[in-house]
């Protein structure tokens, strides 16, 4: 985690997370009825949890519509639900004016073509390691963890770090 990735992360009031190789491992699995389902990480449900605790407001924005990212929504208490938006440039300006945020006060989690211009956008604007190579060269900085494995919860700690908030997050569990 560099210096520069911290400076970042200081003023960070609204994070937004893709879903599809993000929260997920960005495999679909449809069943035979037309269904489908995903699986989420549960260090990464924990991450986002810590970061609202923190007062950080969250946010997810999808390309793709699902009952299932909904659920998974209103598991963890995400307020801020964009589904079937394909345009997240349009989907950000629309939540900045709600919220009265500008852009270097958002963090952006992604990994691919359509996230990339709000990666560029946002004050922390950041790859999953296997984000499509192209997004992890232009994105502010790259997890470790893989989408779906963890990075969403890395993104969340790199925050409450840069914020100084981290082990006050780890704390409230001793």
């Amino acid at each position: 985690m560099t210096s520069e990735l911290l400076k970042r992360g200081k003023d960070i009031k609204l994070a937004i997370f893709d879903v599809d190789g993000v929260l997920t491992d960005g495999r679909l699995y449809f069943l035979e009825d037309g269904s489908e389902f995903k699986t989420f990480n549960t260090l990464d449900g924990q991450g986002i949890k810590m970061l609202m605790a923190a007062g950080v407001q969250t946010a997810i924005i999808s390309g793709r519509k699902t009952p299932v990212v909904e659920r998974r929504a209103q598991n963890l208490g995400i307020p801020h639900l964009y589904q079937g938006r394909e345009d997240k440039l349009v989907v950000l300006d629309e939540l900045l004016g709600q919220l009265g945020l500008s852009y270097e006060q958002v963090a952006y989690l992604g990994d691919d073509l359509p996230d990339l211009p709000v990666i560029r956008r946002v004050g922390l604007g950041m790859a999953v390691a296997n984000a499509a190579s192209f997004v992890r060269e232009h994105a502010h900085g790259v997890t470790q963890a893989r989408g779906g494995e963890g990075a969403a919860r890395e993104f969340c700690e790199l925050i409450l770090r840069a914020q100084g908030r981290l082990d006050a997050a780890h704390a409230a569990y001793l």
